[in-house]
């Protein structure tokens, strides 16, 4: 009996045993899957990613604002912008930000925004990088049409300089791109006061624009604004990214970038032009940009053009514009950048696509037309009654409404529209032929038969001639004109000097017309007196004037411009 209750109590032990361990083991098991421990599941261990606030200016005036990740690339926002604008031709755009120096620089598509901002706020605007030497080649309308407000802002800040005559032609495509044709009940007499089309707006203009556009019947929109493309696609700064500069003699100078090469500009004339096929190597070292040009026909050797610029960094900026214009334009497809450790130079390579590979892909463009509505361009806001002043309407309204000031504030600035508009009318009546001469005929075919006039002057920096003959209405008509810059040299001469060569410098260009002619020319200058001695057979001339002795076929009646 002792041996069977023995064995029974230690059967019981061995089952309190194992019922601890299995105990044991549950609550080990609980402790290893309890969410409150170090383990934690994987959807609680990812991070929130960090975004940025960002702003873009857009072309048609308004704000585009989002958000966007912190780490992401400037071609991320790119294609974020130009989705919200429904734009799949964006290889032609770009986005531009201010620098700690106020300087524009486009944003770099294939490195971090966050590496290019110096600043905390990510502000952009969105512009066209590449202008398109024949915009007719572009396939959609709201491509074109952001082109064309490109171009509006760049003749209003004075970026793309135009004669009377191409302001006019130009505003009135924009007006009828607006406005549509002409309707007398709709749009009155004066209608186009508000519009902006110019730096300097006058009267004879917005009154030329609306000649112009009274004309137009039937015109689209797009075709107004093909037919703008097509007349500002030919003006000589059309899509020029100009930069500050000295040449080798500490000149101020321009220089800039287009589309078919590098410009030069001195005192806002172009003095010399290098084609891309005509450029060999751009380089830059510090604040100094180097290009090296391929030998002429007659030269033997290459020869390197310097060029000093405030900076370091305007110098690499310059020299990345150039590359990136090159690229775009030039070649099929743009160079991969350099691999290796051992890489002489920077390793900067446009990223984009070039513009043989726009094209191609705008080819395989299949959607319908995206519909777009055209915003309204730039004008004077501000509700006027006839007098000048604010209209009645603004008057009562703000006279029940509690705006302590308003009212006053509007005044005064209708005041300053007021002086604004007698400046126009001021302009108008001090210039009434303005409109008359400019759109009268210019150029007349030379008349070999009749007396030439040839008008010269000259300055410490340049000289300028034009040609004329008085036809049997009595009246001078234009003929021939052209100007020069002066050489080093040749701003050393005196005032009489710089005339004598004005005088040369039109016998050569025109001397088809000049030389062996029946009757004697004039010449209208202003330091007749050296000029008066050429004809005299007299060893006193001097240096200067020996070599600007005239042919004997030449004959001319000087007359001094006082």
């Amino acid at each position: 009996m002792q041996d069977s209750t023995s064995d029974s109590k230690m059967a019981k032990q061995e089952q309190n045993s194992k019922h601890l361990d299995e105990h044991r083991e549950t609550e080990d098991m609980s402790e290893k899957t309890s969410p409150n421990k170090t383990l934690k599941s994987p959807q609680k261990s990812s991070k929130r990613l960090k975004t940025n606030p960002f702003k873009v200016a857009l072309l048609d005036s308004t704000e585009y604002e989002g958000e966007i990740e912190r780490n992401s690339k400037g071609q991320t926002l790119m294609d974020v912008v130009c989705e919200h604008l429904n734009l799949l031709e964006k290889d032609y755009f770009g986005l531009t930000f201010a620098d700690t120096d106020s300087q524009k620089n486009w944003l770099d598509p294939s490195k971090e925004i966050k590496k290019q901002m110096r600043n905390s706020l990510w502000q952009f605007v969105f512009a066209v990088k590449f202008y398109p030497p024949d915009p007719s080649q572009l396939t959609e309308d709201i491509t074109r049409y952001y082109l064309c407000l490109q171009l509006r802002d760049d003749i209003l800040s004075g970026r793309l300089p135009c004669s009377f005559v191409t302001h006019a032609l130009l505003g009135s495509y924009t007006i009828q791109a607006e406005l549509g044709d002409y309707d007398q009940d709709d749009h009155g007499s004066d209608y186009v006061s508000d519009f902006r089309f110019a730096p300097n707006q006058t009267r004879e203009l917005e009154e030329r624009v609306m000649e112009l556009h009274r004309s137009y019947k039937g015109m689209t929109p797009a075709e107004a604004e093909i037919n703008f493309l097509e007349n500002a696609k030919k003006l000589s700064m059309y899509g020029v990214d100009l930069h500050h500069a000295k040449d080798s003699e500490g000149i101020e100078i321009m220089l800039g970038v287009c589309a078919n090469g590098l410009l030069i500009y001195r005192d806002r004339l172009r003095i010399n032009r290098f084609a891309w096929p005509k450029i060999l190597k751009i380089s830059y070292k510090r604040s100094n940009f180097y290009i090296k040009i391929r030998p002429g026909e007659y030269e033997q050797f290459e020869s390197t053009i310097g060029f000093k610029l405030s900076n370091h960094r305007a110098a690499k900026k310059l020299w990345k514009v150039c590359i990136e214009h090159h690229t775009f334009f030039r070649l099929v497809s743009p160079e991969p950048p350099p691999k290796g450790f051992l890489v002489m130079g920077s390793k900067f390579r446009y990223s984009g696509r070039t513009q043989a590979q726009t094209r191609q892909a705008s080819a395989l463009i299949d959607r319908p037309a995206p519909r777009f509505e055209r915003s309204t361009s730039k004008r004077y806001l501000l509700s006027r009654s006839l007098d000048g002043g604010l209209s009645e309407d603004i008057k009562d309204h703000l006279a029940t409404q509690e705006y302590p000031g308003s009212l006053q504030a509007l005044e005064d600035l209708a005041t300053q529209v007021d002086l604004r508009l007698m400046e126009r009318e001021r302009q108008r009546e001090i210039r009434p032929t303005r409109t008359t001469r400019s759109w009268a005929p210019i150029l007349h075919s030379p008349d070999p038969i009749k007396p030439f006039i040839v008008e010269v002057d000259a300055s410490s920096t340049g000289a300028g001639a034009i040609l004329s003959q008085r036809s049997s209405d009595g009246k001078v008509h234009l003929c021939a004109f052209f100007s020069k810059s002066l050489s080093a040299a040749e701003r050393n001469y005196d005032v009489g000097e710089c005339e004598l060569l004005a005088v040369k410098l039109a016998l050569e260009e025109w001397r088809h017309w000049l030389e062996g002619a029946k009757e004697p020319f004039t010449t209208w200058n202003q330091e007749s007196d050296a000029l008066s001695r050429l004809e005299e057979d007299e060893p006193s001339h001097t240096p200067m004037e020996k070599d600007f002795i005239l042919p004997e076929k030449v004959r001319l009646a000087m007359t001094r411009l006082e």
